[in-house]
């Protein structure tokens, strides 16, 4: 399962991340739908009410060992007044709150909370938006139990593991010694690509220019054929690296053998099974989006 994934939630962008198995909802983008320029201020007009506070302390009391009681209470004895100023990171620091956690970067930094916290807030900004919201976070994660069921997670980690095997072949054979890191990563790159144009007949940036609208990459839009195939193409180009074979006549080798294992997988009666009824989740969830 990705860290971070990214719903769509009428025509507004929000991120999720995965921290310690548990899935925290972007509060800095739910913001955004009330004002895009001052999500900080959002927030903290929302935890400067006594009901959020209550509700805030009474998660962490449910779901929180370490919480501080003691600070707890002097917010909520505060909570309310003209001259109650409370942000993510002070409510964090005084009362060791997890239910709410603060991330820094330029891309998925802001505030986040646990789900039932965030749908709360939600429902502070807008309660129609908490409806979408909670309908389009429902379908993440329908798809992902999904992707479970079928493997296919299972397929892509088996991928993952074994382009572990493919670049430690790329470093042993083709990356000369004391090589820049940026050269490094440059004939990393053209590597994958060669996988990628046997299997997909695009390159990754081909594939992003051509894609914009979808999140992740050609790899995570791969079909589970796909995947299988890829695992195997893998395992080869790390041999045919190793024999000393050209880029070029890679390529066209492992080409004939993504075709071959495409044709015979897709003409397996049980892959054809599997695929349909990915295909009919798929839809049905569409279906009860919509609805």
């Amino acid at each position: 399962m990705k860290k971070n994934r990214k719903i769509s939630v009428r025509g507004n962008e929000i991120i999720i991340s995965t921290i310690n198995g548990n899935d925290y909802i972007s509060l800095t983008d739910i913001a955004k739908y009330r004002n895009v320029s001052e999500t900080d201020d959002v927030i903290k007009n929302w935890m400067r009410n006594r009901s959020t506070i209550e509700f805030l302390g009474l998660w962490e009391k449910l779901n929180n060992q370490f919480f501080n009681p003691v600070e707890f209470d002097g917010f909520k004895t505060n909570a309310g007044s003209n001259n109650f100023v409370l942000s993510p990171s002070k409510w964090i620091k005084h009362t060791n709150a997890k239910g709410i956690i603060t991330k820094s970067g330029r891309y998925g930094g802001g505030t986040y909370a646990d789900k039932d916290i965030a749908f709360e807030f939600a429902s502070w900004v807008s309660s129609e938006f908490k409806l979408y919201l909670i309908t389009e976070f429902q379908r993440l994660k329908d798809e992902e139990k999904t992707r479970i069921e079928t493997g296919w997670d299972v397929k892509r980690m088996l991928s993952k593991i074994n382009y572990r095997i493919h670049t430690d072949a790329i470093r042993n054979h083709l990356i000369p010694p004391k090589i820049s890191q940026k050269s490094s990563n440059f004939i990393y790159a053209n590597e994958a690509d060669i996988l990628n144009m046997a299997l997909f007949g695009v390159t990754a940036k081909k594939w992003r220019d051509n894609n914009t609208e979808k999140d992740g990459n050609i790899r995570d839009a791969a079909t589970v054929e796909q995947l299988v195939v890829l695992v195997n193409l893998e395992s080869l180009n790390s041999q045919y690296i190793k024999e000393g074979i050209s880029p070029s006549n890679r390529l066209l080798k492992l080409n004939q053998v993504a075709i071959s294992q495409m044709e015979s997988l897709l003409a397996n009666p049980s892959i054809k099974k599997l695929v349909s009824r990915i295909y009919k989740n798929k839809l049905l969830s569409e279906s009860n989006v919509q609805k």
